[in-house]
């Protein structure tokens, strides 16, 4: 069997979970593989020395890179150059599309066959990148059904992997065992989420409490848990906490322990919203970005919804709250009700869960190495 080289480049933490389950089932099926590029702590477990720290990519909103963009430019060509000498036998981009998707391009110009994981958002905005996507990719993998049949359309090679957060999610999850395990008692549990970036919990944290002493000034039984994505964050909710008396709970990760162990969530649009549609936890999504990439968007966007439950559904599952309208007020009224009736919002997921489940990391490692065979 011959040797592998296999290049991959990850952005961020939910890049870092994918790609080390590829790498896994890459693995797994070819005992003798080099794993070369950028990933975070997961991916560096499966094998990947790092060429630098994931977090140098992780920026948020369109405004807010501009301050990075010069070492996020400069990184990218150094990275081009690098893996052009190191020529791969196949190059994966995970996600980041504003980052890998130029890579992408410039690596299938050399003569080396590229992979893109997880598709952006080109059916909701900017359209027009399909056709650079056309040209710089030989293989798109996508997680959602709908974004495949968009692909289909268009004439980009595509497979539908479906997600691996549906396999590794139980369709039931026990409520009662992640609230022993957390050491919470039996009521009423609200999870407060954020967001993992010091952006988001700047504009989202502050606005959570505030909501969340709505919520308990109506039903004082109400409890709260708050899962910090890490240090740095934790130390931003209890600046945001001085002066206030919320019974909270704040854990240090275990986002999942905190969804499984909830009642309904609050809840900041991205990919944990559709972490807290496969526990069937019901949800207030709300979002706030700056006013000016708000506004740039508002002008762009070409869908009706902004949160991965309701693009899965096709219809308006779940209320979002968005910029001006996400109010400590809005948020209690809208979250309140899901505590004794999220019904409608549950059956809808059960549903998404099922067709989401389909085992992904082994359906992308059959893509990526179906692709290596073909030349």
């Amino acid at each position: 069997m011959a040797r592998l080289r296999i290049a991959l480049v990850a952005g961020e933490a939910s890049g870092d979970i994918l790609g080390s389950g590829l790498m896994r089932a890459l693995k797994a099926r070819h005992g003798d593989i080099e794993f070369i590029g950028v990933g975070g702590p997961l991916m560096e477990a499966e094998g990947m020395s790092s060429y630098f720290p994931m977090e140098r990519l992780s920026v948020m909103g369109l405004v807010e890179v501009l301050g990075r963009l010069r070492e996020l430019l400069k990184r990218r060509k150094e990275l081009v150059k690098t893996l052009i000498a190191e020529k791969p036998d196949v190059f994966i981009g995970i996600d980041a599309p504003d980052f890998t998707l130029n890579i992408e391009l410039q690596l299938r110009r050399a003569g080396i066959k590229t992979v893109h994981y997880v598709s952006p958002s080109v059916w909701a905005w900017r359209q027009k990148r399909v056709l650079k996507i056309r040209e710089g990719c030989d293989l798109m993998l996508t997680l959602f059904p709908f974004e495949a049949k968009f692909y289909e359309e268009k004439g980009v090679p595509v497979r539908f992997v479906g997600h691996p957060l549906a396999d590794a999610i139980p369709l039931q999850a026990d409520r009662a065992a992640a609230r022993a395990e957390l050491g919470l008692p039996d009521g009423p549990l609200i999870a407060l989420m954020p967001g993992s970036r010091g952006g988001e919990v700047g504009k989202l944290g502050g606005l959570f409490l505030d909501a969340a002493q709505k919520v308990y000034q109506a039903r004082p039984e109400v409890r709260f848990v708050l899962p910090c994505a890490n240090n740095a964050r934790r130390i931003q909710i209890e600046q945001s906490l001085v002066g206030r008396d919320l019974p909270l709970t704040l854990l240090d990760g275990r986002s999942h322990l905190a969804l499984a162990a909830c009642d309904a969530v609050l809840i900041a649009s991205g990919t944990a919203t559709l972490e807290a549609l496969l526990y069937k936890r019901p949800m207030v999504v709300a979002y706030r970005l700056s006013s000016l990439t708000f506004w740039i968007l508002k002008r762009l966007v070409k869908s009706p919804y902004v949160s991965l439950p309701n693009l899965l559904a096709q219809r308006l599952l779940v209320p979002e709250l968005l910029q001006d309208a996400a109010t400590p007020d809005a948020l209690a009224d809208t979250v309140l009700p899901l505590l004794d009736g999220g019904e409608e919002q549950t059956r809808g997921f059960d549903e998404i869960h099922r067709t989401l489940r389909l085992d992904a990391s082994n359906q992308a490692a059959d893509a990526v190495l179906g692709l290596i065979a073909k030349s």
